[in-house]
């Protein structure tokens, strides 16, 4: 789980950290923390982007409409891959792997007899080299059966070693692992720890290299490794302290990657972590205690570990909307099942306004998730476009969405919503596993990058234009004469770019004729993208160098362009479905349309709370609640996370009544 954090700070190049290596650690500034983060971010966009675009009001739908069309080789071989794939889905249970908390070893033999483990490594390394639309679309499948396969999948293939060593390793390093990888050798990928989570620049896992120059010796301890306590091999980031070759060559070190063979002396894999939902997944703690790794198992230079890292997300991230997609059609078939046969007052529930609600947006919903999850792929598999904003859109916009769909399922069975599957089996009803969906799904939203760090990564993309043209006026640390320069500068740029958002298509009522009805859904979404570029000016003429700190601000902002985007995608789905799939289409069209009228109304909201919300107001609460001012509010509870036993958070207990409960509940 990573994330480059919002910052107006420089565009350094990766291997030009202005952070020295010896700072890394717990002792870092936040400055320091920005400057790791931001020196690992790419900065070049030398390929359109069309969601960059959105932000700064130019919605140029010629980059994602038409409909991207794929390689038809990649076709013919994932249809005949999804074939194989769908037939073997069907022999798995997903309630065995629910029961036990564990991927029977058969199933995993059998997704790797297969090719599963391979699917989007090249095919001249022994994988399947399929498209990321199909690897996305087997996910969704496996997903449906128990999501703890898209978890062990996905955190093998789009962030675990093939994903980088195929973008980044020497020939010699992909000759060596792809085929393992492809054949079944699980892997993993190991960034956080114990005390590091989204910033990496306080990273404490080190990598020092030994006197010969030929291998490092890794230290630390990694948490929550997903698949790491079942893995053959895996990517782990670590610090390269500064130092010095045998022949005098110094080198900077920094954040690094390593492949790491999981038998080496040294690893200890010290506990197997549980959760409220996954409950097959592989995932715990594993430490590393003077772990001798060649040094031709590093990925790239010294310091090229946090780059590493992010250019891996940036489609791996894709993995995610492709899981959401699958319980958004589980749960319109359960919802519209359940709804059709439950019977309130004489109709069925689904007939009643309240609950219809709730269908109309999953269902709407449900389309959306379908189509910015394949319209994302596609436009990564083309490769023609920079799909960066595009990928973290879709995982955010995708996981919060799917944790609503799944949430008003629940609401829609009731009570069964809330009781598990094995408890209807027992009584003889159909086992619909409506809570375990619930608990399952929740962890998207922190997977990969919180949703709270996929906001503030999106937003540093979505105004960089805007730190770029602003300049020093965007730094807190700038004199006021280096300020009054970078005014100039600013608005040489404002004066050619703020006329270009008075007038645009979405005015002319002409505009996108071509999509029927819908037409008026993208003039929406044309003239909306226009009012978000001038409000983000707004707010950077309003706060200048504060404007990173306006966390909630930049979220309704990152929001605003996630809903513009999946409408955009809703559309350009249901045109290509006209052209490809004329008995669908009418369908989609509706589906399409339903989206955008529920969207439109969430746009709306955002805006209004731009300006008019109670972020001042909450933040003064929130320092007063964290200095305590507030603590008698938490008195009357148990607390049995204490460890030592429960006791009554009351301060008239006094030292001798807590020790006297200590004895009792030891």
């Amino acid at each position: 789980m990573t994330s480059a954090t919002h910052s107006p700070s420089t565009d350094a190049p990766a291997e030009e950290t202005p952070v020295p290596a010896g700072k890394i650690g717990s002792g870092v500034t936040a400055d320091e923390a920005r400057a790791v983060a931001e020196a690992a971010r790419e900065t070049g966009w030398d390929r359109p982007s069309f969601a960059k675009g959105l932000y700064l009001g130019n919605f140029d739908l010629s980059l994602v409409h038409p409909w991207p069309t794929p390689d038809p080789a990649d076709v013919v071989r994932g249809e005949a891959f999804m074939a194989r794939l769908t037939a073997y889905a069907r022999t798995m249970d997903g309630r065995v792997i629910e029961r036990a908390s564990q991927i029977p070893d058969e199933y995993i033999r059998g997704l790797a007899d297969l090719g599963v483990f391979g699917m989007k490594i090249p095919e001249e390394y022994g994988g399947l080299g399929l498209s990321l639309v199909y690897y996305g679309r087997a996910l969704a499948l496996l997903g449906s059966v128990h999501p703890s396969l898209g978890a062990l999948l996905s955190a093998h293939q789009s962030i675990g070693v093939p994903e980088p060593v195929k973008v980044f390793g020497s020939p010699e390093q992909k000759k060596e692992y792809l085929p393992r990888c492809a054949a079944g050798a699980i892997t993993a990928f190991l960034l956080t720890e114990p005390d590091v989570g989204s910033d990496p620049a306080r990273l404490g896992s080190t990598a020092t290299p030994t006197e010969d120059g030929e291998a490092y010796l890794l230290d630390g301890v990694k948490l929550w490794t997903t698949n790491g306590v079942i893995a053959e091999l895996v990517v782990v980031m670590a610090v390269v302290p500064v130092h010095t070759d045998a022949d005098g060559t110094p080198h900077k070190g920094g954040i690094s990657a390593f492949v790491v063979e999981m038998d080496s002396p040294g690893i200890t894999v010290e506990n197997r972590n549980a959760f409220m939902g996954l409950r097959g997944i592989e995932n715990g703690v594993t430490r590393f205690h003077q772990v001798r790794v060649p040094a031709a198992n590093r990925l790239g230079r010294e310091g090229q570990g946090l780059k590493i890292a992010l250019t891996t997300l940036n489609t791996g991230r894709l993995a995610l909307p492709a899981l959401c997609v699958a319980s958004g059609r589980w749960s319109l078939k359960i919802a519209r099942e359940w709804s059709n046969a439950r019977t309130q007052w004489g109709r069925p529930v689904g007939e009643h306004e309240a609950v219809g609600k709730k269908i109309a947006f999953i269902a709407a919903s449900a389309f959306a998730l379908d189509a910015v999850f394949e319209l994302a792929a596609e436009l990564a598999d083309a490769g023609q476009k920079d799909v960066r904003i595009e990928a973290a859109l879709a995982k955010l916009w995708a996981t919060e969405i799917s944790c609503r769909i799944a949430d008003e399922l629940v609401q829609i069975r009731g009570g069964r919503g809330f009781e598990t599957a094995e408890s209807l089996a027992a009584r003889g009803e159909r086992a619909v596993p409506a809570e375990q969906q619930l608990r399952d799904l929740r962890i998207n939203r922190i997977f990969e990058g919180s949703s709270e760090i996929m906001r503030l990564l999106i937003a540093r993309e979505a105004v960089d234009a805007h730190l770029a043209a602003a300049g020093d006026l965007a730094s807190m640390d700038a004199s006021l004469s280096d300020k009054a320069r970078a005014a100039v500068g600013a608005s040489g740029f404002y004066a050619k770019w703020l006329p270009k958002l008075v007038a645009g298509a979405g005015m002319d009522p002409r505009s996108y004729s071509e999509f029927g009805r819908l037409a008026r859904q993208l003039r929406f979404v044309e003239r909306s993208s226009r009012r978000l570029a001038r409000q983000t000016f707004y707010a950077m003429g309003r706060w200048q160098a504060k404007l990173e700190r306006k966390q909630a601000f930049l979220g309704r902002v990152v929001d605003i362009g996630a809903e513009l985007f999946a409408m955009t995608a809703c559309c350009s789905r249901a045109e290509m479905l006209l052209r490809t799939d004329p008995g669908r289409a009418a369908s989609a069209y509706e589906l399409a349309e339903a989206y955008c009228e529920q969207a439109r109304v969430r746009v709306d909201e955002y805006f209004d709370q731009l300006w008019r919300n109670t972020d001042d107001g909450d933040h003064r609460l929130t320092r007063k609640v964290l200095a305590g001012d507030y603590a008698w509010l938490e008195e009357g509870v148990l607390d049995q996370s204490e460890g030592t036993g429960p006791w009554i958070a009351d301060a008239s207990h006094g030292p001798s009544a807590k020790e006297d409960l200590h004895r009792r509940y030891r």
